[in-house]
């Protein structure tokens, strides 16, 4: 039986991964007069007399949902949201293992952006925080962006939190090859959500006024080459232009080999099998490459190593540094909930990345990114998102 049998077969056996516990048992008229009618009438008054409450005496405090369409899920595509719901519960299962956050599955039978945002906005009241997971680019962004007036934090994982690990993974690498930021140049292969924040954070691109040095360069591509200003389909295409103007500095064009030249870090959030030795070959010393598509990554570790990779990363937990986005989203979360902050700002984002790196004592090539095993860590980064809102 393979790990995909076996899953089938847990989730046969549980009927899904989550269920609902209350706090406290009702065994007689008393408690239930606490819990329900008449009691309860009191707490509906003191959180509309001060709705602040809500985080005091329901479990608005410690409650996020998660929203989903289903449009963009791990490898597999658009599925839809019937077919996303097992992820959704397990991203659920993360955030209370890791951070005791109470997570609830909320997958939308639609793809239109102003339906979602809507959505959103009408469910925000119970709820401390929204977890946007799977969202396509480039609806991603907006729905994202547009989300940003609520008075609750809305994160959308697949842009920011592998911004962050990958973020954590770059400052211990480049210091074990006695690298620095401003020196490097980076390419980016795939233009989607998770490449676009990982860009952005690296150029500094809305983190001006954080702690974080930009890098020289970034070069990013999409699945017909080089992003740049004279490609005519770029103009066309918002996210691409925003792309194009703020990354690519001497405006190169052609493929992904053209690219690497030189290059000190190679990422990869595309294709399987995207990367060749040859690539590898061609960038600088002590190339850095982390090929995180799933299940199949860029280039197989034990290749890139055979090329003359420096340090490998990767997506799955059967290779050394796994960037794993559960080491980010359940303490930045809690970090939020615990602070009641009302939005994740750029300045909490890098402190979620400094504190996972630093949470590394020693660094070696194998071990640049705590194991996502080690659920110590959304402890450290909670108290570092705290500390920087």
């Amino acid at each position: 039986m393979d790990i995909y049998e076996e899953a089938v077969k847990l989730h046969l056996e549980y009927g899904g991964k989550l269920s609902i516990t209350p706090k406290f048992k009702i065994k007689n008229r008393h408690d239930l007069s606490l819990a329900y009618t008449p009691g309860v009438a009191r707490v509906c008054e003191e959180v509309r007399d001060d709705p602040e409450r809500a985080y005091d005496l329901t479990i608005k405090k410690n409650t996020v949902a998660i929203i989903t369409d289903g449009s963009a899920v791990l490898g597999l595509g658009n599925i839809g949201p019937l077919a996303a719901l097992p992820v959704m519960e397990g991203k659920a299962v993360l955030f209370k293992e890791y951070a005791d956050v109470d997570a609830i599955p909320i997958c939308l039978d639609t793809q239109d952006v102003d339906e979602i945002v809507r959505t959103c906005e009408i469910l925000a009241p119970a709820y401390g925080g929204i977890n946007l997971e799977d969202i396509s680019a480039p609806r991603c962004f907006e729905v994202e962006r547009r989300l940003q007036s609520l008075d609750i934090p809305v994160f959308h994982d697949d842009q920011h939190g592998t911004a962050i690990v990958l973020l954590a993974a770059l400052y211990n690498a480049i210091k074990l090859a006695g690298k620095k930021m401003k020196d490097i140049k980076i390419v980016i292969n795939g233009a989607g959500a998770a490449g676009s924040a990982i860009m952005e954070m690296l150029l500094c691109y809305g983190y001006e006024n954080c702690d974080i040095k930009p890098v020289k360069d970034v070069i990013m591509l999409d699945s017909k080459g080089i992003i740049h200003h004279s490609r005519p389909d770029v103009e066309k295409a918002p996210q691409k232009a925003h792309i194009a103007s703020i990354s690519n500095k001497e405006n190169l064009s052609g493929t992904l080999i053209d690219a690497v030249g030189d290059a000190d870090i190679l990422v990869g959030v595309s294709q399987p099998n995207m990367f060749t030795t040859e690539m590898i070959q061609k960038m600088s010393t002590k190339p850095i490459i982390f090929a995180m598509s799933n299940p199949i990554p860029e280039i197989m570790p034990e290749h890139a190593k055979e090329a003359g990779a420096f340090i490998v990363g990767t997506g799955r937990s059967d290779f050394p540094n796994q960037v794993n986005n559960v080491l980010a989203f359940p303490g930045i979360f809690r970090g939020a909930l615990d602070a009641r902050a009302r939005h994740i700002t750029p300045a909490m984002k890098i402190a979620a990345a400094k504190a996972l790196a630093d949470y590394v004592e020693t660094p070696t090539v194998d071990e640049v990114i705590p194991s996502p095993l080690e659920k110590k860590v959304a402890s450290a980064i909670s108290e570092a998102v705290q500390k920087a809102i």
